[in-house]
């Protein structure tokens, strides 16, 4: 059975996966929800003309789960919920079920779709489907060693996701294996994507030899990596417990206090902060609202404490020569930063306009280093394989 490339990152804001020759991708909500095996469901005979991203709802068996055999909304339905889970604040992603469940319904999602053609096997509504996986994990913890046991987790067993009620994969399940897992350090990820392309081709040679930090403000953690050399500095590299997501759980309650208005989940928050029209407005019993006052004074105060993390870090490093900011906060808080930077000590810093290669960047990394990865172990094994023939036929001639 061959093997399909998957490149993931399991954001804490949402996951991003790359499939196979870059044919395939997904973005779901980081949101799962323990739900009962025969969810209400209107209009159940029109369930397989809906997107089955709008319904996933399936059940998890895997020895790597510490609640295994649950059953789960996962993503949109899942924020529809009465009962969403996201991560908190001071969890580790790699000893979380839901990072795994997100993961396993992630591949479980493209190996249904691809369930009628060649790549895996399909057999009594049961797909057998077998991945190398790139993926990758915060600073803090590959410097603790947990990528170690994360890594152990996912090999060398067999993952199950039952499709329950989900569009058009209803009654389906797909056995997860993997032929190889690499986990690499979030912050070395996002100079790979920066400095080279899908092939892994320099495209920025200026950035090369140059001392640069990298600033991922994620939604429960940021990493600050220290580029040196063209690698990481492990001793110098930080991470630290501060994401967006209290300040956008903050900026929930507020609204709910001061205008009644309960929105769903911190998804619906970061919508109102981020859209092009109307932003930091909304509905209060069918009026335009502002909530200018609210999200100001909440992420002004939080970029205030990433800022002091950057001038920290710089202040130990005070050889580099500009912080590029990445990962979802940085979208956030970019103006927020910028404004702080032009009134105190101008740093060269700069971030991605272009907020889709932001979000997108860590699953981008991955998938150039697996892809080579993939690359090397392939031509290594075809060497092997005419070695041995090689050998075979000069031995047939002794």
């Amino acid at each position: 059975m061959s093997s399909r490339i998957a490149a993931v990152d399991v954001g804490n804001d949402a996951i991003k996966a790359i499939f196979g020759k870059l044919e395939s991708e997904l973005y779901i909500p980081n949101v799962i929800a323990k739900d009962i095996e025969d969810r209400p469901v209107i209009g159940i005979e029109e369930l397989d003309e809906k997107n089955p991203l709008e319904g996933i709802h399936i059940r998890v068996h895997s020895p790597a789960l510490q609640d295994n055999n649950a059953i789960y909304r996962v993503g949109n339905l899942a924020t529809k919920s009465d009962n969403p889970t996201e991560l908190d604040l001071g969890s580790s992603k790699s000893e979380e079920d839901q990072t795994l469940v997100m993961l396993f319904a992630a591949l479980a999602l493209d190996a249904a779709k691809l369930g009628n053609n060649d790549t895996f096997k399909k057999v009594n509504n049961v797909v057998e489907a077998n991945y190398t996986l790139g993926t990758g994990l915060p600073l803090r913890e590959v410097k603790e060693g947990k990528d170690v046991g994360y890594r152990s987790k996912l090999l060398g067993s067999v993952h199950q996701v039952e499709f329950l009620i989900t569009p058009k994969y209803q009654g389906m399940k797909v056995n997860i294996k993997f032929d190889e897992v690499k986990v690499y350090p979030e912050g070395f990820a996002a100079y790979i994507n920066l400095v080279m392309d899908k092939d892994l081709n320099i495209i920025n040679r200026e950035l090369i030899d140059r001392r640069i930090l990298i600033q991922d403000i994620g939604g429960l953690s940021t990493d600050i990596a220290v580029i040196k050399n063209r690698k990481v500095d492990d001793d110098k590299a930080q991470g630290f417990n501060l994401g967006v997501a209290e300040a956008l759980e903050s900026i929930r309650e507020e609204i709910r206090k001061k205008h009644g208005v309960e929105l769903d989940s911190r998804r619906d928050v970061v919508e109102i902060i981020t859209k092009k029209n109307d932003r930091n407005h909304i509905m209060v019993r069918g009026s335009r609202t502002s909530v200018h006052d609210i999200v100001d004074r909440i992420l002004g105060e939080l970029a205030k404490k990433q800022y002091r993390h950057l001038r920290n870090v710089w202040q130990k490093n005070s050889q580099t020569e500009i912080c590029y900011f990445v990962g979802g906060g940085s979208i956030v808080l970019k103006d927020y930063l910028k404004t702080l930077n032009q009134n105190f000590d101008g740093y060269n810093i700069d971030f991605f306009e272009d907020e889709r290669e932001s979000v997108w960047m860590m699953a981008n990394a991955y998938y150039k280093l697996i892809s080579d990865f993939n690359r090397r172990r392939n031509a290594k094994e075809q060497n092997q394989s005419q070695q041995k023939k090689k050998e075979q036929r000069t031995g047939s001639i002794k």
